[in-house]
């Protein structure tokens, strides 16, 4: 979906001057379409995530029209809370992690390894404070009726090239079937990242329990 400058001040609560200014200083993603700025909102919404920006509710209920009925504690539950996962750098990191998801078997697991790794070479999906969200730049599973998401713990911090600078040693992993569905779980990974309780819970490498009822509790607070 393409946004104006105008759905864009909307979704991210700044003003359309605030817009203009990241434009012009090329820091945000944007195309220019016959004299107008235009938004991907999936690149938009990675690039918030990145840059910890708070992600407006509103944007989170608008990214969930259309979409199957899961919430993200129960793509977790789906996509697994694994720990102790080895690999020294972002490609055997990211193929481990793979390889722990239940796909179907006409899913190329190789395909959807270099898919992911095109997405960090645009930029490091490290989000910052040890945590990273690997994923696809554009859903590319098509063969799975609902998104998943994995959390993982590494066996040892990895440099991901994260924002902060800081060594990752968590990864939320997103696959998505579609558009909305990878808006969805975008939107949701950010909003429950900025939650307190959420955060102590996976620095500390709580018990797959404990985690799921933190982050189920904190995606009860959107009401959707």
């Amino acid at each position: 979906m393409q946004l104006s400058v105008k759905d864009l001040s909307k979704l991210l609560s700044v003003t359309e001057r605030t817009i203009y200014r990241w434009v012009k200083q090329q820091s945000i993603p944007f195309y220019r379409i016959n004299d107008q700025y235009r938004f991907n909102r999936i690149e938009i919404l990675d690039w918030a995530t990145a840059h910890k920006m708070n992600i407006s509710q509103g944007v989170l209920h608008d990214a969930d029209n259309s979409v199957p009925e899961l919430s993200l504690t129960e793509t977790i539950k789906k996509g697994g809370i694994h720990y102790r996962i080895e690999g020294g750098d972002k490609k055997l990191l990211l193929s481990a992690v793979i390889e722990l998801f239940n796909l179907p078997d006409d899913v190329k697991r190789a395909d959807l390894l270099d898919a992911m790794l095109v997405r960090e070479e645009l930029g490091s999906t490290g989000f910052g404070d040890g945590i990273a969200i690997p994923h696809a730049r554009y859903p590319v599973v098509s063969h799975i009726p609902y998104a998943l998401v994995s959390i993982c713990f590494l066996e040892k911090p990895v440099d991901y090239g994260a924002i902060d600078g800081k060594p990752v040693n968590c990864l939320f992993t997103l696959i998505s079937p579609t558009v909305r569905s990878h808006l969805k779980m975008i939107s949701r990974i950010a909003y429950i990242l900025q939650n307190t309780r959420v955060k102590e819970a996976l620095v500390n490498q709580s018990s797959r329990e404990v985690i799921l009822s933190e982050i189920e509790k904190t995606e009860q607070l959107l009401g959707i």
